[in-house]
C-alpha cells in the first residue's frame, strides 16, 4: 500500500488449513481486500489467449442463479475492462456468456439472459464499453480462442475454469481485480500429494511473475 514493492504474487493456499486454524476467509483474495480496504473485487483466470473473470466463484452450480444480479454482472463487465485496460488494452472487447445453454434459446431454457444478463451488457454499452452478449458459451470460447475477444465474463467457476484449463492447465494465471494492489497468483491448489516426488510443476507461478512485472510496468507508465 505504501508502493515498496510494486506487486505480490501469492503461492497456492489451502483453505482447508486457514479454516482449521480458526480463520474463515474462503482465501487470498478476502484477506487482501480486508486488508487493503477493496469494497469490490473479482477474479479473473488468465491462460494462453483465453481470459475470465468470474461473477461467482466457489458455489454448487444449484446455488448460482440466485446469486446473479445485473447489479453484480456489470460490477464484474467493469472490473473486467478496468483490467484488461491495465494490461494496455485501450479499448478492449468484452464477450459475456450465457448462463444457459444455448444462452438460454430466447427463453425455451431458462429466463436469465434476458432478465439479469442483457440489461448488464446494456448498462455496460451505454458506458462507452465495447461488450458482445450475452453469448452461447458453447460457441464463445472457440471465438475468444481464436483473437474474437480480449476477455470473457462468466456467470460461474466451471464456465470459465474448464476451457481454460483445457488449453493452459499448468500455465493459468489468477488476477485479483478490484484491489488498490497487484495481485497475481497461481492456478492451482497446494498439491500436497505431490510433496517429495519432483513432479510438482512451477509453470503457474512463473507465468504469475511475468504478468504482475507485466502489470506493475503498465502502471508504471499511466498517469498518477
Amino acid at each position: 500500500m505504501q508502493r515498496r514493492v510494486a506487486a505480490i504474487v501469492t503461492a497456492p493456499i489451502n483453505k482447508e488449513a486457514i479454516h482449521l486454524g480458526g480463520y474463515r476467509y474462503a482465501g487470498h483474495t478476502e484477506i487482501l481486500a480486508e486488508k487493503t480496504g477493496a469494497r469490490e473485487v473479482g477474479m479473473m483466470l488468465m491462460g494462453g489467449p483465453i481470459r475470465v473473470v468470474l461473477v461467482t466463484t466457489h458455489l454448487s452450480l444449484q446455488q448460482v442463479p440466485g446469486a446473479l444480479s445485473t447489479a453484480a454482472i456489470s460490477q464484474k463487465i467493469r472490473l473486467a475492462h478496468e483490467a484488461m485496460q491495465a494490461l494496455g488494452f485501450d479499448a478492449p472487447r468484452i464477450a459475456v456468456a450465457g448462463l444457459n445453454p444455448h444462452a438460454g434459446e430466447g427463453g425455451l431454457f431458462g429466463d436469465e439472459e434476458h432478465r439479469l444478463i442483457a440489461p448488464a451488457v446494456a448498462q455496460a454499452r451505454q458506458a462507452g464499453l465495447s461488450v458482445s452478449g450475452p453469448l452461447p458459451p458453447d460457441t464463445l470460447f472457440h471465438h475468444a480462442y481464436h483473437g474474437a475477444y480480449e476477455v470473457i465474463v462468466c456467470m460461474y467457476h466451471d464456465q470459465g475454469l474448464i476451457p481454460l484449463k483445457m488449453i493452459a492447465f499448468d500455465r493459468g494465471v489468477n488476477v485479483t481485480l478490484g484491489l488498490p494492489i497487484i495481485r497475481t497468483s497461481v492456478d492451482h491448489g497446494t498439491a500436497y500429494d505431490l510433496v517429495g516426488s519432483g513432479q510438482a510443476s512451477d509453470g503457474s507461478l512463473y507465468e504469475a511473475l511475468l504478468v504482475a512485472l507485466e502489470l506493475a510496468a503498465h502502471r508504471k507508465k499511466r498517469p498518477a
